[in-house]
This record gives structure tokens, C-alpha cells and sequence, in this order.
């Protein structure tokens, strides 16, 4: 029987649990008061009467507030409670007084600040006006006007109908246009007085008709996922044209924006692009280009086939703005256009002029499929860190198998150097903490390894820094559960969050040079402790994951009928409206070992009876070399209700490398995402005539801890002689109590009642070396309900063995929750090699 497999599929999916909740007195609710922001910005606008009254109008203003108080400054009492929008009157004495105006909020928030008022009965003198066009903003002028004794000024724009604009002395305005042109503009400054200061002259407001800032900068894609025709960010298509001759009065040059090159089609009527070679693009999923206009409204995108012609989507422009343009290729494919055979480009622009009208600058064009950066991190999918303080990053080969890819950081000997990694998909860690990834050292000296989340819901980056001493691949474990607070925030730490950035510093605060590799980033899921037939406790493997595609939709959740399965958690899948032959896979890390336990049985709940249920299994080569075993139906016979069906793959190729188990609903009929077509799927289990192993039971999962100087750690398998596991437990007995040990802790009791023997192998540094096992229940000391302490001693020295401890006996009514082990239980340990072993496939048998 299989066990290694087992565990790599035991408690691999967990549940992300989404709790909304709603208060009547929303100022309650501390998550919403944790988003609070408050006020800020706070300032006011004045507006004098020229009559020598010293009459203000005080406009207060502020972002995030409810209400305002002013303070007048001149000893007088406080305003009474302004709302936003509102404002105040109030008489001067002539002079200079400083107005406080305090901003309140919501929670109670508030924030002030002082603004300077002069109140004359002299006419403003020494005017200085400064009117300039926006370096960054097409046809928009930024003015301000300074004068002794004035209060205010007005901008008078010159455009019929508009009103003029204020601002207090001193502070500067904008003013945006509708078309460029020359302007008579005028600024008129006041006091209190009657008499006035103006300014007059002649402005022109200039557009901005080109771009002034580059693109978005695409994402890193791996090679194969990407058709670029022109891009900075990508391989692109060689001896491309982009300015055939197709009589269009377009004209062409290649732009360079202080070295960042973009095409540029000034005075256009239409725009061809002609490929040196037909591309087949039909795998991609989108059709990206980045435009750039000051004065066309949309543009019409049409790629064309050599077979099928050319068909167009318009696609709405921003004008003096960067537009970032996604086409899904259905769009094209869906008016019947065939995509295994682009050679040209067609763009039209809007609106429509024979003779030609506007420019557009085009970056970015390029045909793409997704790829999301998210864990697990294998460096397949082009996953590339930004450095930063002196670290380089690149995509590199593992130093001791170079057909696999990882990632190379190069340190250059600054003090806190590092890399970050933008994720498309958040590290959840609300449910599952613990991260493990492998990290290749050149030497046996001491690095330190510390990795940091940030970007989360609530701003609380956590991290944790762990010593590596070892030269070669070192298996790291982070559980932050345990995590700190990144400086400088402080208090008690709650990582359970979606974090959407990994940041790695080797030997940070050190000064250390070197070159060093990252692999496997993932989120490690221990097994889970329900017992089912021979079922793995926990191999401390590496886990799978759950994908869908051409619209197959999967997700852990709360079980919706526990009528006829108790379980807590199932696997929903969902059939949307896509391809027929749309579905789920479940892929492993370490192959599906199907020689023993060919046949493979699940618990469904299925919406009707008669609906199609389909498995098979495939290796790990892409589509169109993919290898399947052949495709095994069941009908469901019940409705509304749990079952259970057996598939029988018996007579697949054992030698093939099984590592996805593909589900499909209706396999041959196109979903459309109701409930009609949803199923759920519990306890997926591998059985044969005589034993049966649990590939998952989608429950939560177990911890490991230690006590009184046990230590514990998932490492990589120290000696595949005898056991070819890539990871195992390592158990440690340091220096503390003579029972210093470790304990394994499920969330579903252990089942005991049908199996009562448990059976590990063990690597011992010595022979002679005595290991003890017992059971507990939840309950701490010295209130703690334990079963027998069940003694074995190893007879081999440096080398796996199996050993059996029966629990026979066992009261069954205890709900024991805790494997507890020791290692020479009653001895003093010291931490070295002789009291250290490594643990596998614990099983009940």
C-alpha cells in the first residue's frame, strides 16, 4: 500500500473562511474602525468684501471630515459647528490674524491647522503674478498671485460664460482648458478695501501631444506564455514592419521618450504591421497594447488571418493618458476569425478621417495567456524578485540538476540588501501559517534567512529570520505563527492575513557577499489526523494544489449536508459556461503511486441523479503531449444526497509518472455555472481488494510542537537509503527535562476504535536507542488523559527501520487528540547528533 502519496494529498486543501458581519452601530465595529482615516488637508478659503468693513466669508475645507469649528483668531469666541460645504461670516479689525480651523470626523478623529489672513483697507500693491502651462496635465495652467495688503485673488480665464476662479494671497490655483489658444487673462487682487489690483495679459495654453511618461511596465511572463510583436519587456517577433505601404497617409517614426522607444502614427487614417511570418496564436488568451492620444476618441484593433481575413474590436481611448488594452481573443475568434494564423495588424482610428487626423503612440503590443505569480514559487512560471540595496536577481539553474529552474540572488555585500516579489494571488496565512522553501548555500558558514510578508489587508508586515549552516540545498520551514512584527510596528502579532508581496533578505544587516539559490516556496499542509483504513497520520510531505480550466471552478467550503457524511469541509466543484470538456485537476508534488491501489473512490453529493461523473489520471507534460490513463465514468444514482462511487483504473501503466487526477462534470456538455451543474466530492481515497488509503478528506489539519527542550522540524530526507521520502520529521532532544519530547496535535480526534497499532520508520543515530509513544487528549496538565506509553528500541545504527507500537486496549470513549514521542525518555538530552532521529510514515494500522 502506498503511504508517501497519501500524505502528499492528506489535508492539502484547506478552507479561507470569508466572515462579514454588519452592526447597527457600524462605529462599533472595530474592523471598520481600524480603516478609519483622519482628516487631513485642512485648510480654508477667504473671501473679503471690498466695502472697509472687514467682512470674511471663511469657506473651511478638509478631506475626510464631517465638520469643521474656526477659530477667528482676533480673541473672539469659536464658530459654532460648520458642515462640509458650509461656511462662516465674520467682521476684522484690520490687520494680520491667523485663523485655526479644526476638521472632525468619524471615531471622533480631528486634525487642525492654521491659515494666515491679512485684512486691509489699502489697495493690494506690489502684485506679482506667475501664470505657467502644466508640465504634466495637456492644456492646464498653474497660477499664483502674491500682493501686500490683498487678501484673495481672482483668475479670470478669458472663456466667455466662465466664471473667474479664487484662491487666497499666496496660494496657487489651476485652471484646466478645453482647447489650447491664446487667452486674454486677467487677476484681479483684493483686500478689504474698495480698491483693487489687476493684472492683464495675453496667455497661450499649450497641449501636451505627446506622451511624458513611459507605459505601464508589463509582468514578467515565461517565454512561452507570450507573443510579443513589440516590447521592451519581451523577445519580440524578428523583422517585423511596422510601416508597410498600403497607401495610407499615415506617417510613422519610432519615438524614443528618453530612451524608452514606442511607435508613433501621426495623421492617421489606417495603420498596417506585417509579420515576417504567420504566428500561431490560438493558445494565447489576450491581446494587449498600451496607446497613448491627445485627440482620438477610440481606436479599432484588427488583427488578420491569412485564412479568415480580419475582423476588428474598438476599444474606447483615454485621451493625454496612457490606455492599457486587454482584447480577450474570444472577441475575435467569436466573429469567426481564425488565430493559428495572424500575419498583420490593422489599426483605424476614430473618429474616422480619409484623409488622416491624430497621433497615437502604441507600446506594449503583444499576444499573452496568464500567468499568475502566486505560491507555490517554482521559478516555472517567470517569477522574477526586484532587488533592491545592492541584491541582483535572476532565473538561473539549480547547481545540482540543471534542468531544473530556481532562483539566483547575488548579494554585493551592503548591509540590508534584498528582494521583493509582487504576488497576483495573496499568501493567505488566515487558516495555514506555515511557509517552507529550499535555500542552496555555498558554504557551510552561517546564513541568516529572513523572509517578510507585507502588502496585507491591515498594514502589520510580519517576518521571521531562520540560520542556515549547512552548504548544499537546506530545507527552511517559516511558521508565522510565531512571526514578529516588521519594525516599527510593535503589539501582539496577528498574521492572520492575505499578504500580497514576499520579501527575502540573505544575511541582511551583515554585509556578506555571495550568490545563493531559492526553490520551492510554498505553503507547507500537514496531514490531517482522520483515520481511515490503513490512512497515513503524516508522511511530512510537500502538498498539491487544485486548478481549473476552460470553465471548471473548485473550492474548499463548509459541507452543506452532513446528512450521510459528518465531515466539516468538502471540495466543490463547479462546471461554468465554457468548453464541454471544462473541469478540475488536483496535482501532486511527488507522483501518484497507483501499482498496489489502482481504484479510486469519493464520496459525491450530486445535485440529480444520472449526473456523469468522470475521472482519469495524467502526468506532468503540457497539453498536446500530455499522457492520460483512460477516461473511467460513474453515474450518480442519488439526488440531493452523499454516495459513493469506486473508479477502476486497474491495468494503467505503472511506469508512467501519474501527478494530476483530472475531474469532469457532464464531460461533453457545456455548463452554465447553476446549481445543476455543482457537485461536491469528500474522502477521495485510493483502495485495492485488501487496503485503502485517503488521498484527502478536505479537512483542516495538524500542528507539530515541542516541549521541556524537544524541538521539531520537516526537513529534507538526510538518507534516501531505505526511504526515498524527500522529507521527513526531525526530532531533537536538546538539554531541559529528562521528558523533553514532541507532539503531534489533529483538529478531528484520532480514530482508534478499528486500528490500534501505529507503525514509523525511524532513522536512529544508534542502536539501543529507545522511543516511546503514547496518546492524549485535549485537555492540559495535570488534567491530561493519556493511553499506555508504548516503548520500542532501534537495532539498527545510521539507518531506516520500521517500528510497531500497539495501543491495543485503549479506552475508545477518550477523544485523544495528541501523539506525544520521546526520545530516551528519562535521560538528560544534549541537542548533538546521538540524540536527534528523523520519523516517516507514521501509520495506523
Amino acid at each position: 500500500m502506498n503511504m508517501k502519496t497519501i500524505n502528499k494529498l492528506l489535508g492539502s486543501l484547506f478552507l479561507i473562511f470569508f466572515l462579514v458581519g454588519c452592526d447597527e452601530d457600524f462605529s462599533d465595529s472595530t474592523d471598520f474602525a481600524s480603516s478609519i482615516l483622519p482628516p487631513s488637508n485642512v485648510s480654508a478659503n477667504f473671501n473679503v468684501t471690498q466695502d472697509n468693513t472687514g467682512l470674511v466669508t471663511i469657506t473651511p475645507t478638509a478631506d475626510n471630515a464631517l465638520s469643521f469649528v474656526v477659530d477667528f483668531g482676533d480673541g473672539s469666541s469659536p464658530s459654532s459647528s460648520i458642515t462640509v460645504g458650509g461656511n462662516v461670516q465674520h467682521t476684522y479689525a484690520e490687520g494680520s490674524h491667523t485663523v485655526k480651523v479644526t476638521a472632525k470626523g468619524y471615531n471622533n478623529l480631528s486634525a487642525s491647522a492654521d491659515v494666515s489672513l491679512t485684512v486691509s483697507f489699502k489697495a493690494p500693491e506690489n502684485l506679482v503674478v506667475e501664470i505657467v502651462n502644466s508640465e504634466t496635465i495637456s492644456k492646464q495652467v498653474n497660477v499664483t498671485a502674491t500682493a501686500d495688503y490683498a487678501t484673495m485673488y481672482e483668475f479670470h480665464p478669458g472663456v466667455a460664460g466662465v466664471d473667474p476662479v479664487t484662491a487666497n494671497n499666496g496660494e496657487s490655483l489651476t485652471y484646466q482648458y478645453a482647447e489650447a489658444g491664446t487667452y486674454n487673462v486677467k487677476v484681479i487682487s483684493k483686500g478689504a478695501a474698495i480698491a483693487v489690483t489687476e493684472f492683464e495679459q495675453e496667455f497661450e495654453v499649450t497641449a501636451i501631444v505627446q506622451p511624458i511618461e513611459s507605459a505601464p511596465t508589463p509582468k514578467s511572463r515565461p517565454a512561452n506564455k507570450v507573443v510579443s510583436i513589440y516590447s521592451a519587456a519581451y523577445d519580440n517577433l524578428a523583422d517585423t514592419d511596422f510601416y508597410p505601404n498600403w497607401g495610407q497617409t499615415t506617417q510613422y517614426t519610432e519615438f524614443d521618450l528618453n530612451g524608452d522607444k514606442m511607435l508613433q502614427y501621426t495623421n492617421i487614417n489606417y495603420q498596417g504591421v506585417q509579420f515576417s511570418a504567420a504566428q500561431d496564436v490560438s493558445e494565447m488568451e489576450f491581446l494587449h497594447l498600451d496607446v497613448w492620444t491627445a485627440d482620438l476618441a477610440a481606436l479599432e484593433v484588427f488583427p488578420i488571418s491569412v485564412a479568415s481575413g480580419e475582423k476588428a474590436v474598438t476599444k474606447n481611448l483615454t485621451m493625454d493618458e496612457w490606455t492599457s488594452i486587454d482584447i480577450p481573443i474570444s472577441d475575435f475568434t467569436d466573429q469567426g476569425l481564425s488565430m493559428n494564423d495572424i500575419h498583420q495588424f490593422k489599426f483605424v482610428g476614430s473618429p474616422w478621417n480619409a484623409g488622416g487626423f491624430g497621433t497615437i503612440f502604441i507600446d506594449n503590443l503583444y499576444f499573452y495567456k496568464n500567468s499568475e505569480v502566486k505560491l507555490p514559487i517554482k521559478f516555472d512560471e517567470a517569477e522574477k524578485f526586484a532587488g533592491f540595496n545592492g541584491t541582483s536577481f535572476e532565473i538561473g539553474k539549480d547547481p545540482d540538476n540543471a534542468s531544473n529552474n530556481v532562483g539566483s540572488f547575488t548579494n554585493t555585500a551592503n548591509e540590508w540588501e534584498g528582494a521583493s516579489l509582487a504576488l497576483d494571488q495573496g499568501i493567505d496565512l488566515s487558516v495555514n501559517k506555515k511557509i517552507q522553501m529550499r535555500f542552496w548555500s555555498p558554504d557551510d558558514a552561517e546564513h541568516k534567512v529572513l523572509m517578510k510578508l507585507e502588502g496585507g489587508l491591515v498594514d502589520n508586515p510580519v517576518e521571521i529570520v531562520k540560520t542556515v549552516s549547512k552548504s548544499g540545498w537546506n530545507t527552511i520551514t517559516y511558521d508565522f505563527s510565531a512571526a514578529s512584527y516588521s519594525w516599527p510596528n510593535s503589539g501582539a502579532v496577528n498574521a492572520s492575513d492575505t499578504y500580497s508581496t514576499l520579501v527575502l533578505f540573505i544575511d541582511g544587516g551583515s554585509w556578506v557577499a555571495g550568490t545563493y539559490h531559492v526553490d520551492d516556496i510554498v505553503q507547507v499542509l500537514p496531514t490531517s489526523g482522520y483515520a481511515n483504513g490503513g490512512s497515513v497520520i503524516t508522511g511530512f510531505e510537500t502538498v498539491g494544489t487544485l486548478s481549473g480550466f476552460d470553465g471548471g471552478d473548485q473550492e474548499i467550503v463548509a459541507n452543506p449536508d452532513t446528512t450521510g457524511n459528518s465531515s466539516d469541509h468538502v471540495l466543490k466543484l463547479v462546471k461554468n459556461s465554457g468548453q464541454t470538456w471544462a473541469g478540475s485537476k488536483y496535482t501532486v508534488t511527488d507522483k501518484f503511486k497507483l501499482d498496489a491501489e489502482s481504484k479510486v473512490r469519493v464520496k459525491i453529493w450530486s445535485p440529480r441523479a444520472g449526473l456523469s461523473f468522470m475521472m482519469k489520471f495524467e502526468d506532468n507534460v503540457g497539453w498536446p503531449d500530455t499522457t492520460a490513463t483512460a477516461e473511467v465514468y460513474q453515474t450518480t444514482t442519488k439526488d440531493g444526497e452523499w454516495e459513493e462511487l469506486v473508479f477502476d483504473f486497474s491495468g494503467l501503466d505503472t511506469s508512467v509518472e501519474w501527478y494530476n487526477l483530472v475531474m469532469f462534470i457532464d464531460n461533453g456538455t457545456v455548463g452554465d455555472g447553476s446549481s445543476n451543474f455543482t457537485v461536491y466530492l469528500d474522502d477521495i481515497t485510493q483502495i485495492s481488494s485488501t487496503t485503502s488509503s485517503v488521498i484527502t478528506g478536505f479537512e483542516t489539519v495538524g500542528t507539530l510542537s515541542g516541549f521541556d527542550g524537544g524541538d521539531q522540524e520537516i526537513v529534507a530526507n538526510p538518507d534516501t537509503t531505505g526511504n526515498s521520502s524527500d522529507h521527513v520529521l526531525k526530532l531533537v532532544k536538546n538539554s531541559g527535562q529528562t521528558w523533553a519530547g514532541s507532539k503531534y496535535t489533529v483538529t478531528d480526534k484520532f480514530k482508534l476504535d478499528a486500528e490500534s497499532k501505529v507503525r514509523v520508520k525511524i532513522w536512529s543515530p544508534r542502536a539501543g536507542l529507545s522511543f516511546m509513544m503514547k496518546f492524549e487528549d485535549n485537555v492540559g496538565w495535570p488534567d491530561t488523559t493519556a493511553t499506555a506509553e508504548v516503548y520500542q528500541t532501534t537495532t539498527k545504527d545510521g539507518e531506516w527501520e520500521e517500528l510497531v507500537f500497539d495501543f491495543s486496549g485503549l479506552d475508545t470513549s477518550v477523544e485523544w487528540y495528541n501523539l506525544v514521542m520521546f526520545i530516551d525518555n528519562g535521560t538528560v538530552g544534549d541537542g548533538s547528533s546521538n540524540f536527534t532521529v528523523y520519523l516517516d510514515d507514521i501509520t495506523q494500522i
